[in-house]
């Protein structure tokens, strides 16, 4: 089996769509499974849908903004009379359904059940578009086959249970289904993380022992840097699992952290590549004797650096260490970088909930707090560190590490 992974840039609208079979052609298509994202800017919108519900505010008119765009991607697609419309309006009757039902105060439950939708939508078109174009194909829900825990917006896996369903299915036929969901025991829908569908295609790939994945992107594989944040970037042709985790855990943007673990376990080789020049080579993960150590930047913006002290100037112990850690769990916030002293404890950190005033409060019960917000988390890789000079040039540096030709500075 291939695993193939589109994102939502690569079915934004009905030409991005016509665009995958162009790229299956050039692939081929046996013996394959595509997981597809929400099309374009859909799970923002959908986000936006579950934040006017919880502010008792007419959410209804933005379901049917969405609604239309999708009935106007499929008008691009389809016939009129295409079964395909009637499946798209059942996918947001069951969203108004399920919000006038509700009755959990649960935020990240209801984002879960409303977000998901856009995967559903999406797939089900790809697949009946590509089922039009002789591309033949069964749609799964990926619901039925990823089973994880109840932890709603960032599900762990269970993956005895899910490789199980998985490894049942035929190896023969080639498939469509949804990344970034699966169900919990009482098959309700949850998320496995914003950009979790990188994921999907990994555990699909892990599951059904695939010879390989490919995520198809806009870029030309993964690069030296974004280059809409940075200069004069190349691409990297050869990287190993190892420097793609840990770019992924800096930032980079083009690989979600938690791809890279199951395909390494089973040595799946990983392609980047490009949906807009399919035949161009990309960049290839695979073992470690195979990497390009090149000098690469990673930026990760929207961080908040957090100083904290003793009250008594104490030594910073490991109780006191234990109770920071349990609190940073407890508010799901996570560390892009810490850095220690005797009596201090910095953390550059990543707070994708909005939950740092709260830790904050809790904190400032027993430490002293210092904060600051939307900083950056500057990281070069591989970098040359007899030339660092050159990195601090009109910088304002609150925070930097360097360890193993790695560079990192929180700046403002």
């Amino acid at each position: 089996m291939k695993v193939f992974k589109f994102g939502g840039a690569s079915v934004k609208d009905a030409d991005g769509v016509k665009n995958v079979a162009k790229v299956l052609e050039t692939q081929g298509f046996e013996n394959c499974l595509l997981v597809v994202s929400a099309m374009g800017k859909t799970t923002n919108a959908l986000e936006k849908v579950v934040e006017l519900y919880f502010s008792k505010d007419n959410y209804r008119n933005q379901i049917s903004l969405i609604k239309e765009n999708h009935i106007e991607i499929a008008n691009g697609l389809f016939e009129s009379n295409h079964e395909v419309f009637g499946e798209i309006s059942l996918f947001f009757d069951d969203i108004e359904s399920f919000l006038r039902r509700n009755k959990s105060p649960n935020y990240n439950f209801v984002y879960d059940q409303v977000v998901s939708c856009g995967e559903m939508i999406s797939s089900k078109i790809l697949s009946e578009y590509l089922n039009s174009a002789g591309f033949t194909n069964q749609w799964l829900d990926a619901r039925d086959f990823v089973k994880t825990d109840n932890t709603y917006r960032e599900g762990v896996v269970n993956w005895s249970q899910t490789e199980e369903n998985i490894s049942a299915l035929k190896q023969n036929l080639s498939y469509v289904t949804q990344g970034f969901i699966g169900s919990d025991e009482n098959n309700f829908t949850v998320t496995l993380g914003r950009e979790g569908s990188d994921y999907t295609a990994a555990i699909f790939a892990y599951c059904m022992n695939a010879e390989a994945m490919t995520i198809w992107k806009d870029v030309p594989g993964v690069m030296t840097g974004d280059p809409r944040k940075f200069a004069n970037v190349t691409l990297l042709s050869h990287i190993s699992y190892e420097e793609a985790i840990e770019m992924a855990y800096y930032g980079a943007s083009v690989i979600h952290p938690k791809t890279l673990q199951p395909l390494k376990q089973k040595n799946i080789p990983f392609f980047v590549k490009s949906f807009v020049d399919p035949l161009k080579m990309g960049t290839k993960v695979g073992n470690s004797a195979d990497n390009q150590q090149t000098e690469s930047y990673i930026l990760k913006e929207n961080q908040v650096l957090m100083r904290i002290s003793t009250r008594d100037f104490s030594f910073i112990a490991e109780e006191h260490l234990s109770m920071i850690f349990s609190s940073l769990a407890k508010y799901n916030i996570k560390i892009s970088l810490m850095q220690n002293t005797a009596i201090s404890l910095e953390l550059c950190l990543e707070d994708k909930y909005n939950n740092i005033d709260s830790l904050t409060r809790e904190l400032s019960e027993t430490f002293k707090t210092q904060v600051v917000k939307n900083v950056s988390l500057f990281t070069v890789r591989n970098t040359d560190l007899s030339n660092l000079s050159k990195f601090y040039e009109g910088k304002k540096v609150l925070l930097e590490q360097i360890s193993q030709r790695t560079l990192q500075m929180v700046t403002q």
